[in-house]
């Protein structure tokens, strides 16, 4: 189809007197969008068949998000679809390392399959670390040869999130396979490398890695800019570094920075906004709105290399937002491929797959718009593991005290505990491995979570996700492992020996299989109930617990095998 059109004859449909944002000069300005099909003609003076008259709105590109576990929104993909859309994100870049992490490349499959066919834009980055890190003990081992037949999916991008710092800075071959594979299928090779500073940071990039969504300070992000990184300013759920990173959404950093939401809730994301969210914040933080939407759009189509993306341009996408206030990102409309969208016939269509799915049924081609797979028997027994006993969480000598850090995922170590001391903070927390039955169970102390009785526990536990659990004493804690197991996933608050508040999450332990509302009604419901006994402001209950767990973010951690020093690899 030949989209040209002159001036002299009618586009399809005309956006008529628009006040838009042109991302190459980054200024707003007055012209007319015109529009066929799902691609914009040009940005002008124009008349059509169908004019919308657009006097005192401002038009600016969909949002990209550019680093997103869709798993941890907790909810299946073709949930979060309208949310996301609701929201002004047209496209996101995902990477399905969580569900790998338990069921190895069956989980990139399911990803991939249950994303294909919907509204929003969903592109792929290929798990690069699974485990993360050999202090991790996963459900399964990916390795070069298994992503291979991925590198042709016209929807996978890149090498995801390349966390095993040190394996890269030794080319462990193993490591290197991956990268030598990305690079030869012209993919982005993402990075995730925390505090890495100097000659170990020119040697991580001369890998080819060219991104990083890890900083937490701006001297950090700016000696990663100077070395050749794109920065991806994260807020999500636990982690929220754009306070600090403000600063880079001005020249001369704003250029090669974008917005990413990494690990968000669903439930803070329907509340609070998605990259919607991130573009209020920074611009009452005193960043340029016109920079700020540049950043959520163009930056990051640009660097995914998505050419028909994030502007609007002649032989652009038409994936576009009418908004009615720009400093409150007031979002009036959202265009897709070219069609206005009602947010409310998405979430009905949602709503029918999961008629289907509560009668036994799945959906064929031809059906919601959103497919529904067989969800195997692999994907809902994932759990091997016998019931947790007080004794295997008693060790014969003192062990470190892990400190959190309130909107971080970074730790402390705050000395060492030999018993739980609720009035001093001093918890115990445990990690018990679940995919194999070895009977794995790393066992430590933790300060600053909060917890004055009870207990808490997930079995979202980055990146391995096994079960993860604090608690105020022993008895609760296998109270709480063991009804996780229970359900055969999910988040669960325990008092006096029994549950308050559950939210099961049956799909590989990672995922819900009920719908928005009623996932963010048990969100809130264990959020409440974990806050009512005493965790922390400024801690996710759940978030910031499953990261604790993630021994490739400094400065401590725990795992099946006990608390790790992330610099070292050392048992502490």
């Amino acid at each position: 189809m030949n989209n040209n059109i002159s001036t002299s004859k009618k586009a399809p449909l005309v956006l008529k007197n628009a006040t838009y944002l042109n991302v190459y000069s980054r200024e707003f300005l007055p012209g007319d969008i015109a529009i066929s099909g799902n691609t914009i003609l040009g940005v002008g003076s124009y008349t059509g068949k169908k004019e919308i008259d657009m006097t005192g709105k401002f038009v600016v590109p969909g949002f990209i998000d550019a680093h997103i576990h869709l798993e941890s929104t907790s909810v299946q993909p073709w949930v979060f679809a309208p949310e996301a859309l609701s929201h002004g994100t047209c496209t996101v870049i995902t990477d399905p390392h969580e569900i790998t992490n338990v069921m190895g490349c069956t989980g990139i499959d399911y990803m991939l399959e249950a994303t294909k066919r919907m509204p929003l834009d969903v592109y792929f980055t290929l798990p690069s670390c699974v485990p993360s890190c050999p202090l991790d003990e996963s459900g399964a081992t990916v390795e070069a040869k298994d992503l291979r037949p991925y590198w042709k999916n016209p929807r996978v991008l890149g090498l995801a999130e390349i966390m095993n710092v040190p394996e890269v800075l030794t080319k462990d071959p193993v490591v290197m396979k991956k990268i030598d594979d990305a690079k030869e299928a012209r993919g982005i090779l993402d990075g995730h490398a925390p505090g890495l500073s100097g000659e170990d940071l020119q040697a991580y990039v001369s890998a080819g890695i060219t991104s990083d969504h890890e900083c937490a300070t701006m001297e950090e992000a700016i000696e990663k800019i100077q070395a050749g990184l794109w920065i991806m300013i994260r807020e999500g759920t636990a982690a929220k570094n754009l306070e600090a990173l403000v600063g880079l959404c001005k020249k001369p950093y704003c250029h090669r920075t974008m917005f990413c939401a990494d690990d968000r809730h669903i439930d803070d994301m329907v509340e609070e906004g998605h990259i919607d969210y991130i573009i209020r914040k920074a611009i009452s933080l005193g960043a340029n709105p016109e920079t700020v939407y540049t950043m959520a759009s163009y930056n990051a189509a640009r660097y995914f290399q998505l050419k028909t993306k994030g502007a609007l341009a002649a032989g652009h996408d038409a994936d576009l937002l009418v908004l009615s206030d720009v400093e409150t990102c007031a979002i009036d409309r959202v265009m897709k491929a070219g069609e206005f969208l009602e947010i409310t016939q998405l979430r009905d269509k949602v709503e029918k797959i999961f008629d289907l799915f509560r009668s036994g049924h799945t959906v064929s081609e031809g059906e919601p718009d959103f497919p529904l797979m067989d969800l195997s028997a692999k994907g809902y027994n994932t759990f091997h593991r016998d019931p947790l006993t007080p004794e295997e969480l008693r060790p014969k000598e003192s062990l470190p005290v892990i400190g959190l850090t309130p909107g971080q995922l970074l730790t402390t170590r705050e000395g060492t505990a030999s018993e739980i001391d609720v009035s001093s903070d001093i918890l115990k927390i445990c990690v018990v491995e679940r995919h194999h039955n070895t009977h794995h169970v790393g066992v430590g102390y933790i300060k600053g979570y909060g917890l004055k009785s009870g207990a808490v526990a997930t079995s979202v536990a980055h990146d391995a996700h096994n079960i993860i659990a604090v608690g105020t004493s022993d008895r609760e804690l296998c109270a709480a492992v063991n009804h996780v197991l229970y359900l055969r996933g999910g988040m669960v608050v325990i008092k006096d020996g029994e549950p308050s508040a559950t939210y099961p999450l049956p799909m590989a332990g990672l995922l819900s299989v009920e719908n928005a509302e009623d996932s963010i009604r048990m969100l809130k419901e264990i959020h409440t109930a974990a806050r009512a006994q005493g965790v922390a402001e400024g801690i996710d209950p759940f978030m910031t617990l499953s990261f604790t767990a993630l021994p490739v973010i400094p400065e401590i951690k725990i795992t099946t095998h006990g608390v790790v020093n992330v610099s070292t690899g050392e048992l502490l």
